[in-house]
């Protein structure tokens, strides 16, 4: 995707969503982590920036994943209808927003990757677009859509538009909605940010299951700041898939990748909802 005609063809697919269950009056999401949310004072705050940082280029995949489980989280929504038979979960769409050079680098999101994280091929909306301006106007397009759960924007290294200024928008536009925004940064440095809180995720051996059987994905997750908060706090943590949240663990082996190892040109992606 690419330019004006590709950003109108984005906000025609958001304008055709509806929203799934209630938003409710939280201003907050939980981890499921007992650790994170403590310390995040019950959750990450639903209408903001939040930044994550791959700790090294190996630890894309990571990130990814990690970025995908709070997505999936702050996607979750109870179903009023079915309240009175025990609040059935629903997911709301995540937007995610790629700069095609990062594709280059890491390879395209990987469907089998998500499918285990628990992000359905209906519940995820891609869009691929070649400079990082058009990503953050993509972005700041998504996060005005109150029907979403959850916009990820992953623009590639550190783009000179990608200012102070810019993160100011973003977060604007996460406060106004109330639909939280996740800046996912790859390869890249640490820069100034508006965002309510950054992390580093790095890669972190999982436990194997019974049989030896591959274990739940696995992540080394530091808090590096937070917005009138505690910060420079560590975890290890899996994703629970079954129950859709992270927990604390001891780990021991290796997270499977959430973006493929091939090349951009090659074949991964199919399945997955574009825009336009």
């Amino acid at each position: 995707m690419d330019g004006r005609r590709d950003i109108h063809a984005l906000r025609q697919s958001l304008a055709a969503l509806e929203p799934v269950g209630l938003i409710g009056p939280e201003s907050r999401f939980s981890l499921g982590a007992d650790g994170p949310d403590r310390a995040l004072g019950g959750g990450l705050m639903r209408g903001a920036l939040h930044e994550v940082l791959g700790a090294a280029g190996a630890d894309a995949a990571s990130a990814a994943g990690f970025v995908a489980g709070l997505s999936l989280r702050a996607g979750l929504r109870i179903d009023e209808d079915l309240r009175a038979e025990g609040g059935a979960m629903r997911l709301r769409k995540t937007l995610w927003v790629r700069q095609v050079a990062g594709e280059v680098e890491t390879g395209k999101l990987y469907p089998q990757g998500l499918l285990d994280i628990g992000l359905l091929p209906q519940t995820l909306i891609q869009v691929r677009l070649k400079d990082a301006a058009a990503v953050l106007r993509a972005g700041i397009e998504g996060a005005r859509c109150e029907a979403l759960g959850a916009v990820v924007i992953e623009p590639w290294g550190n783009p000179k538009v990608l200012d102070l200024t810019a993160t100011r928008r973003l977060t604007l536009a996460a406060e106004e909605s109330g639909v939280p925004i996740f800046l996912l940064r790859l390869c890249a440095r640490a820069e100034p940010s508006a965002a309510t809180t950054r992390w580093q995720v790095g890669a972190l051996a999982s436990r194997p299951l019974e049989a030896n059987a591959p274990g739940m994905p696995a992540f080394d997750i530091t808090l590096l700041r937070q917005r009138a908060g505690t910060a420079g706090l560590n975890w290890q943590m899996e994703w629970n898939r079954d129950e859709q949240r992270f927990e604390e663990q001891a780990i021991s082996r290796a997270v499977a990748p959430l973006s493929s190892d091939r090349p951009a040109g090659a074949s991964g992606a199919q399945g997955w909802r574009q825009a336009g």
